[in-house]
């Protein structure tokens, strides 16, 4: 786990500082080539920049501890990173919008040559990090928010080299802020997912893929369990997943109370990946109990959706 931890730091690392020196070349390039495409993808990039810093501080904050003051650890700084690179790519993707509608008005001689090498030399940067980063993003909303903003900026990049060529051909000076009107609405459709998918997490919500009727279910047909209520499920991170609940169970000896409470953990953890749990056992139900779920309760609400 530790090798994993530093490769995944290191990939970060040097991913942020080749982003960081392709937004200068960009940077140049766009002014000289007069291309305002090339300045919005280079504002891109900067927020890939701002990204994989995040992404690499709050990387390894979330290795941190858990201590006297943080009892459940940093786990929800990738999660918080993730939100602050989404709303950047809002806020840079309307200005955009508005650079684009001048550009239109005042339309300007656009270097296309220069417009095509770099978008090329961007392309390759970007596509370089994706395929450092993609077996990490599939389980971590940190590094998927990344990967996602490196996405946008290859798809821009495509597009900037395609505009480039039509420009060449046609000289149609419009086409470069048509672009960028594109990699914003580009820009704006990867904010939306990682945006709603921390925000899940910040509210806590139900983790993606788990359904508190599929959880019931399953612990109420552990042998010995009556029923379960107040039930919450929630996520301290993308891969951290935590549940608390009351079972209401039989007055049973602690040793038998013990392997219920094991295979409630096993199942858990093995069916939902659940890692963090507490269960409150109880003989009574309890005067307040919230949202009782019971096995024949299940029985029946599958029935009436399965006459």
């Amino acid at each position: 786990m530790h090798s994993h931890n530093h490769s995944i730091g290191r990939k970060l690392r040097i991913s942020f500082w080749i982003t960081l020196a392709f937004i200068v070349v960009e940077l140049v390039a766009g002014v000289h080539a007069q291309s305002l495409a090339l300045l919005s993808d280079a504002g891109h990039n900067f927020t890939d920049t701002l990204a994989l810093g995040l992404a690499w501080f709050a990387f390894y904050l979330q290795l941190k501890p858990p201590n006297e003051v943080k009892t459940f650890g940093y786990h929800r700084a990738g999660v918080l990173s993730a939100f602050i690179n989404a709303i950047t790519l809002i806020l840079l993707a309307f200005y955009i919008f508005y650079e684009s509608y001048l550009r239109f008005l005042d339309p300007r001689e656009v270097r296309e040559d220069i417009m095509i090498i770099v978008a090329t030399a961007g392309l390759v940067v970007n596509l370089g990090v994706m395929w450092a980063l993609h077996d990490h993003s599939r389980q971590d909303i940190n590094i998927r928010g990344v990967f996602l903003h490196m996405f946008g900026d290859a798809i821009s990049s495509i597009g900037l080299i395609v505009g480039g060529v039509f420009i060449a051909n046609t000289r149609l000076q419009w086409i470069d802020p048509l672009l960028s009107v594109v990699i914003g609405i580009l820009i704006l459709w990867s904010a939306q997912a990682i945006i709603r998918d921390s925000l899940n997490i910040l509210l806590e919500g139900l983790p993606s893929g788990i359904t508190r009727e599929e959880v019931c279910r399953a612990l109420t047909q552990i042998t010995g369990v009556i029923d379960i209520h107040d039930l919450h499920i929630w996520s301290l991170s993308s891969r951290y997943h935590a549940l608390s609940c009351h079972a209401l169970i039989d007055d049973l000896p602690h040793s038998s109370s013990d392997v219920i409470l094991l295979e409630i953990n096993n199942l858990l953890g093995q069916k939902f990946q659940i890692q963090h749990t507490t269960i409150q056992f109880e003989h009574i139900r309890c005067e307040h109990a919230d949202d009782i779920c019971t096995k024949h309760d299940l029985e029946i609400s599958t029935t009436v959706r399965n006459p």
